[in-house]
């Protein structure tokens, strides 16, 4: 049995060699898995191989939220070329979280939210960290996609009661501009009628001398 035991961790063994080979299949990808390999886990901690822990994922995208416009295109254009060439849950989950991060051109909350959400759906790839970081950011890019429509919301209002109040202020300005034309009509035939009466004072004047 102890024969058999040893045979069995020899095959273990060698397949785990073949799914890192299975890994190493785009250069690009690789750079970062070696960049960002799997740490001594902490206790209770499900081992997926090649998973990088939470403090690797939030290091990059600290990267990405503080760094210049030339650090976080190269940190979105690395994630999303790893997510597309490799697709596993932790190359999506470094991607989605890329997207999840405001301050950067690329965000894209309703992407974060669609891609976290379909993480969230095969969790037994994953380990608890990465499950923690995709429930936080999805709940985070939910938020924010709410308050977005909120504002769009407001800001639609605003301008329809601007435009409202603007539509009244012309009428009112129509009505008063129609008003003084008026007043200006009557005025000039009250003048038309005095003149008229003083001409004819001045007759009778000439014709009493």
């Amino acid at each position: 049995m102890p024969k058999h035991r040893g045979t069995t961790r020899a095959s273990q063994i060698a397949a785990a060699v073949c799914v890192v080979a299975l890994l190493g299949g785009c250069a690009q990808t690789k750079d970062w898995m070696s960049k960002f390999r799997k740490s001594p886990s902490s206790s209770g901690d499900t081992i997926i191989l090649g998973a990088p822990t939470a403090e690797q994922y939030l290091d990059e995208l600290y990267e990405l939220a503080a760094g210049d416009p030339a650090t976080q295109a190269e940190i979105f254009a690395d994630a999303e070329s790893g997510s597309k060439l490799t697709p596993r849950p932790q190359t999506n989950l470094r991607f989605a979280l890329v997207l999840a991060t405001p301050g950067h051109p690329e965000a894209d909350p309703e992407r974060a939210q669609n891609m976290l959400r379909e993480l969230l759906t095969q969790t037994e790839l994953m380990t608890p960290s990465e499950i923690s970081l995709a429930t936080i950011h999805l709940k985070s890019v939910e938020e924010l996609i709410v308050l977005r429509a909120e504002a769009r919301r407001l800001r639609t209002s605003n301008s329809q009661a601007a435009r409202t109040q603007q539509a009244a202020t012309s009428q009112r300005l129509s009505i008063v501009e129609a008003e003084n034309r008026r007043l200006r009509l009557e005025l000039e035939a009250a003048e038309g009628k005095l003149e008229a009466i003083t001409s004819i004072e001045r007759s009778i004047r000439e014709q009493d001398r």
